[in-house]
């Protein structure tokens, strides 16, 4: 089997702290990864894979790329791209067979209106990060959510879904405050004064609220907001506790296994994207060892049936939904420095066949017609 890892260098948020460090890898190391244990159990099978790597540049053309690894005869790609070049790539004609694991891109749209029949997703999108954390937040009884956010198409979209998981666990957005001012001054010796002084004064007009729920995808400003807003609330979205498929120290279900195997591969911590493309590489790979094909038809017919069980440290086998072909997971609450908070879907919200169908579009929601 033949992996093309496809992705593109778009410029990303660069870390609050100039103590943290900028990493250009993220995703790649976990492929690299997967291959690397889909060898090691693959030569018991005589199964071998083939991991190839095309990151076209910033300014780059991602199509050209995938023609031309199309015409190479690849068909089982990892796409670490964002929404118009994906569906630039799943739209090529020559790309019908092909089978997209999305490992970058939470847009909902990719799910609903803009389904493809040849891309399957991975990743988390806003409708699941955004039940996950509201799941937990009616369990705490922390109802009222004051929204702050950017206006960012990624931001627009997170908040819709905060809007519509607030209506359907009984949760209220009190208000959903656009954020228009300038990121602090951090680098100043005083940028620490100026930001307390900043949060205060734009969370002290907010309604009676529970929760601060910030929706900040460029990372400006949302991690400001813990321990700087007027009355003291927890802080929850994009930053504080978020909806994650992979936190930094999460343990349970043999994970310290993942956590230790990517840092002697790249020489850093695991982060989130690497987590998904080591996702998407094993299910491609565990279909293979169960099917023996190659064919993406069958490659796929088997990803979509009841038989495909993929075991990921997340306490219970996961599959793909039928109707929009997202990754049903368990999401971890964490993003906090040393344990993760919970594991969502919460105790106590019910589904009739699965019960991470209660994160997202269920069935009955989906608005996916397949092109």
């Amino acid at each position: 089997m033949r992996v093309f890892y496809l992705g593109k260098k778009y410029e990303e948020p660069l870390p609050l702290s100039y103590a943290e460090a900028v990493i250009e890898d993220k995703g790649i190391q976990g492929a690299r990864l997967a291959e690397k244990d889909a060898n090691k159990a693959g030569s018991f099978l005589g199964n071998t894979f083939e991991l190839e790597e095309g990151v076209v540049p910033e300014d780059g053309d991602v199509v050209a790329k995938a023609k031309e690894a199309l015409a190479a005869g690849q068909r089982f790609f990892l796409t670490d791209l964002e929404p118009d070049d994906l569906l630039a790539v799943a739209d090529l004609p020559e790309a019908e067979d092909a089978i997209f694991m999305n490992i970058r891109s939470s847009a909902t749209k990719l799910r609903q209106e803009e389904c493809r029949q040849n891309v399957f997703h991975i990743a988390p999108d806003y409708a699941q990060r955004a039940d996950a954390i509201a799941q937990y937040m009616i369990w705490k009884k922390w109802p009222r959510w004051f929204l702050i956010r950017r206006d960012t198409v990624e931001d627009q979209d997170y908040a819709e879904q905060v809007k519509r998981a607030a209506g359907r666990f009984g949760g209220k957005v009190v208000e959903d405050h656009l954020y228009n001012l300038p990121p602090g001054a951090r680098n100043l010796d005083s940028g620490h004064q100026q930001i307390q002084k900043q949060m205060a004064e734009e969370t002290q007009r907010a309604p009676e609220h529970d929760v601060v729920w910030v929706v900040n995808s460029d990372d400006d400003f949302g991690d400001y907001l813990a321990y700087r807003t007027y009355s003291p609330r927890p802080v929850v979205g994009t930053q504080g506790l978020q909806a994650l498929a992979w936190d930094p120290s999460y343990t349970e279900y043999g994970a310290m296994r993942f956590q230790n195997a990517l840092p002697k591969l790249a020489n850093r911590n695991p982060v989130e994207r690497d987590y998904l493309a080591w996702i998407a590489f094993r299910s491609l790979s565990d279909t293979l060892k169960n099917t023996g094909s190659v064919d993406p038809e069958e490659v796929k017919a088997y990803m979509l049936s009841d038989d495909f069980k993929l075991a990921a440290y997340k306490g219970q086998a996961m599959n793909f939904r039928d109707w929009d072909h997202q990754l049903r997971q368990p999401i971890i609450l964490g993003g906090g420095p040393r344990v993760p908070v919970s594991t969502s879907p919460q105790e106590g919200f019910l589904h009739p066949k699965y019960v991470t169908d209660t994160l997202g579009f269920d069935k009955p929601e989906s608005k996916c017609k397949f092109k």
